[in-house]
């Protein structure tokens, strides 16, 4: 996958989705060269946030057994790219649109992309730099899905459909992250 098409996917479903389509990487493949290097991103950079911002980050944040927090969280990461793959591919097929599951999945090894990335902005200690990131990522995970569906999915008049889905489906993701964020403080 080229840089240059990751970063037009998010606007259009032109273009780098039928590029990627036409390539077909298997779901190994994706799990080992997407999904595998790019969830370690929060974990590692949550873990030194953690240990080295301390309080001064958050009142509180640096007496958390991180070690554990972001082991959680990685395992979580993985196991919600399976869930999230799934879920896109019930969720399109029980509308008016079809995808198959290795577009379902390549959706969802794509879609947290912006999300990793924003783990990035852990190295500068600042709360509202980093909500601000991450909710700009949140933003332009939707629009990739979004064109996602648009451009895997197998129907050409699929704008209204797709974002009726897209709404299901970051719903889905939403609920997920909240969960997994109320496990990670209650620890």
């Amino acid at each position: 996958m080229n840089l240059a098409i990751i970063l037009q996917l998010p606007f259009t479903r032109a273009g780098g989705w039928q590029q990627l389509r036409q390539g077909r990487p298997s779901i190994p493949k994706l799990v080992w060269l997407v999904v595998l290097p790019m969830s370690l991103l929060p974990p590692v950079l949550l873990y030194y946030a953690g240990t080295h911002y301390g309080d001064t980050f958050i009142a509180g944040f640096g007496e958390r057994p991180w070690r554990y927090i972001t082991t959680i969280l990685f395992l979580a990461e993985l196991l919600t790219f399976f869930v999230m793959g799934w879920l896109i591919h019930a969720v399109v097929n029980s509308d008016d649109m079809s995808i198959d599951y290795h577009d379902a999945y390549l959706l969802a090894a794509l879609a947290p992309l912006p999300l990793w990335s924003a783990s990035l902005a852990l190295l500068i200690p600042s709360v509202l730099l980093n909500t601000l990131v991450a909710i700009v990522a949140l933003g332009i995970s939707c629009s990739l899905i979004y064109h996602g569906l648009q451009a895997l999915c197998h129907r050409e008049d699929s704008d209204v459909v797709a974002m009726s889905a897209t709404y299901t489906v970051m719903a889905g993701g939403v609920l997920a992250w909240g969960l997994l964020m109320a496990i990670v403080w209650a620890y």
